[in-house]
């Protein structure tokens, strides 16, 4: 009967194994929950990054060989930081913000230039600055195999005053 319950015990720690090294999602506690099971899987590629710079670019372009003429002024924030997990590649992100579109852009990480884009409404704009003027901000892009993917901009933890 010992015999039994040790080869038990040892097959289960066994079974067990794989689930416990597969890596953990690093800042999951500032994930949404996940009611379509979506993230259900350990993720294919995960970066994430802590902003160390930024800069907010204002440009202004004019098209002169099309009638009539667009005049367009694209809003981007240039992030830059240090990657936070084991073999995170991901150096910069850039935060394009879009005042006319219905439907946003989904996240793309160009593994080729270590360059995370992200699309926001324009009006995140003033509460992402007021975060990168106040608080630690990071960076988090998830991809999972079902084609789901997940990025995100977050403060750590803050205690309330």
């Amino acid at each position: 009967m010992s015999l039994l319950i040790r080869t038990c015990a040892a097959l289960a720690l066994t079974l067990s194994l794989p689930l416990a090294a597969a890596p953990a999602v690093m800042h999951s506690q500032f994930l949404p929950p996940d009611d379509l099971t979506l993230r259900a899987e350990t993720p294919d590629q995960q970066q994430l990054l802590q902003v160390t710079e930024y800069a907010v670019v204002v440009g202004n372009q004019r098209q002169s060989t099309q009638q009539p003429i667009p005049v367009t002024s694209p809003l981007m924030i240039r992030l830059k930081g240090k990657p936070l997990n084991k073999g995170a590649t991901l150096s910069q992100v850039v935060l394009n913000f879009d005042a006319e579109s219905k439907s946003l852009k989904k996240p793309v990480y160009d593994e080729k230039s270590k360059t995370l884009t992200l699309s926001y409404p324009v009006a995140q704009y003033r509460v992402i600055v007021d975060l990168l003027r106040n608080d630690t901000l990071y960076v988090q892009f998830l991809s999972y195999a079902n084609g789901h993917i997940w990025a995100d901009l977050h403060t750590g933890a803050v205690r309330a005053r």
